[in-house]
Parts: structure tokens; sequence; C-alpha cells
């Protein structure tokens, strides 16, 4: 690059707002973060979708009988060490009209007011990844405004090899977007489409509230059980100008991640401190490491993976309650017989299962 190139390109991006902070939005990007677990099969239109592998990164489909398979791939192009990978494992070459499935990462509303949507001076942004596949494949790249009903969708294309994919997004000057923790935009990836998403006439690079104007000509990722797609290198920056993917250290992305959804660590005999309230009811308090969106669903492990020890004696768990949670914090109730009041005790759960997960996802 010549030095007026430099200049220029430096220009831009100070113009852009683009030196200095957090530039990319996306949380979890180059996908080393995976606390449900690095691989998830079996995966349809009714089963296994949601948030099933990295963290922040969700599917979502109806209507087709396709199934893949989700991983934590350690295939990924130079500066990066994993990728998101799916895998046909069941192809569907039969579209229907409402079939669908996508690949969604969603960012509340408190994290996007900076584009200025709905506004008269709403920014561009600029979205960059990484992709490749068993063969040459179109899929759509979307944002959606859940609040107004607007999507923004361009093509992009992949080959057999790594390559980047940089695709400038037009601000959309209708419809804010609150500025709250609920879902204030949404980074979509088509990968199946029927007729109610892609009957209509697509425009690159246009805000539309017309659903069958959404997706463009696309590859089915159902066409085939070769089929396969790798993603990584994630990112969604304000501005007309793609800069190097932002990597931020791993402590940082598991605590943007466990804002959404944290555990109480892997499963390898975990012990837990509870205060014997009455001669059967003995309580924990646990925190979470990060304030969460909102207050959790907590869901807690088995009684019978559990034991209650308390004065030198091992009794079984009748039952366990999650009380008061919050965005903070959670009390649990362990009932136990034969228990003494002011006495202390411990719960431990066997070496398979983890004491408690708590989602907080949008």
């Amino acid at each position: 690059m010549t030095k007026a190139a430099e200049l220029a390109k430096m220009g831009e991006v100070l113009t852009n707002s683009q030196i200095g902070g957090r530039r990319n939005l996306i949380i979890n990007g180059a996908m080393q973060v995976a606390q449900r677990g690095t691989s998830q099969t079996g995966i349809t239109a009714s089963a296994n979708e949601g948030y099933s592998t990295v963290d922040r990164f969700a599917f979502d489909g109806a209507g087709h009988n396709a199934v893949f398979t989700a991983t934590q791939s350690t295939d990924a192009p130079t500066g990066f060490s994993n990728s998101l990978k799916m895998d046909c494992t069941t192809a569907d070459t039969s579209i229907g009209a409402s079939d669908y499935l996508m690949l969604q990462t969603r960012l509340e509303g408190f994290d996007v007011q900076q584009l200025k949507k709905g506004t008269s001076s709403a920014e561009k942004v600029t979205v960059s990844f990484y992709v490749k596949g068993n063969a040459s494949a179109t899929y759509t790249c979307e944002l959606q405004d859940d609040e107004n009903g607007r999507t923004n969708g361009q093509l992009f294309s992949v080959t057999t090899d790594w390559t980047r994919v940089v695709l400038t997004f037009d601000g959309d000057t209708t419809g804010t977007i609150p500025n709250d923790n609920t879902i204030g935009l949404r980074l979509n990836m088509w990968f199946h489409v029927g007729s109610t998403y892609d009957g209509g006439t697509f425009t690159s690079n246009q805000w539309t509230g017309t659903a069958n104007e959404r997706v463009g000509s696309i590859t089915s990722f159902f066409d085939s059980t070769d089929r396969t797609f790798f993603l990584t290198g994630v990112q969604l920056e304000v501005g007309s100008q793609a800069t190097p993917f932002e990597h931020r250290s791993f402590g940082e992305e598991l605590l943007l991640c466990q804002r959404y959804f944290s555990h109480s660590g892997d499963p390898v005999n975990n012990s837990f401190v509870h205060h014997c309230y009455t001669t059967t009811d003995a309580y924990g308090n646990f925190g979470f490491p990060v304030s969460m969106r909102t207050s959790p669903t907590v869901t807690l492990a088995a009684t019978g993976s559990s034991y209650f020890y308390s004065a030198g004696s091992s009794r079984s768990i009748t039952s366990f309650n999650v009380q008061n949670p919050s965005d903070l914090n959670f009390q649990h109730k362990a009932v136990v017989s034969g228990i003494t009041s002011g006495h202390a005790g411990h719960v431990d759960t066997n070496s398979s299962v983890r004491f408690y997960e708590a989602d907080a996802e949008l």
C-alpha cells in the first residue's frame, strides 16, 4: 500500500469513528466460547435449535425435514483458532413455501444506539466474516430490526477456501430501536428458504418491510449430505470501512457471553456450601459471574445426581428449588431429611452434571 493510500484509509477510519473503544459489536465472533458444548447432533426444525454450541449464535428454522450437526471446529483461517461448522446429515430437496433455516446472533438495544437508526443521520454499518464450504455456494446475510419489521439483505459467496466477506449496509432512517435490554438488531445468515421469504423481488442492500423480498436466490444448505459451512471472524462495525477483526482476550469474551448464559462450572465433583435453616431445609446463595441481561431461567441438576453432607453424614436430597432469582444471583433450597438447624452443610454433585445453568438469552 502506498503512503497516500495508507493515509486515505486512515482518514476514512477516523471519519467513521472506528479508532478507539470497542469496534466490533458482535460477541464471540471468533467462536472461542462454547459453554453449552462443542458439538450438537440431530438439529432439526423442531429439535435442538436455538443456542446449541458456540455462544451467542443460534439456529432458527421451520418446516424443513432436514437434519444437521453443529460443531465448534478447529478448522480456521490464519489468525483464528476456531470456527462454527455446520454439516448436513439428512438432506431435504423439497422446499415448502414457509420453510427456512438461518443462523443468527442477536444484539441488545442498549448496544446498537450508535447506529442512529430511524434518524436522518443513520449510520452505515459494515459486516465482515470468514467462510468456506465443501463446494461453491451462495447465501444471504441480513440485518433485521424486530421492533419495526425492517430487514436489509445482501448475497455472499462461499468457496472451498477460507475467504473474507465484506458487506456494507446503508443506514435506515425509518424506525428507531428502543434503548433497552430487548432485541435491538439481529444479524442473520439464510441457508435454506421457501417462497414466503424469497418469492418477491429481492434488492440488495435495501431496507424493506416486505417478507418475500428478504432473501435472494441462494443455495439450499440441505441439497446434499455433502454440504458443509464454516464461519468465523464475524464483525459488525459502524461505518463503511471494514477494519481488521478485533480480537479480544478469551477472558473478556467469556464474560461478555456470561451476560446471556452462565453455569456453575464444568462438572468435576462440584461442592456448594449451604446453611441448614430448619431440620429439613438448607439454603445456598449463588452469584453469577457478571450481571445477566435479565433475571435468568435457572435449571438445576437432578436430585438423584447430588447428595447433602453435614456433620459427617451423607443424606439424599428430596428436592431442589430455585428461589428469588435476579440478574445478580439466586437462592437455592435443598430439602433434606434429618439435618440440624444452624449447622452448615454442602451439596455435592457427581462428575457428570453441572449444578446449575442460568439462561438469559435474547
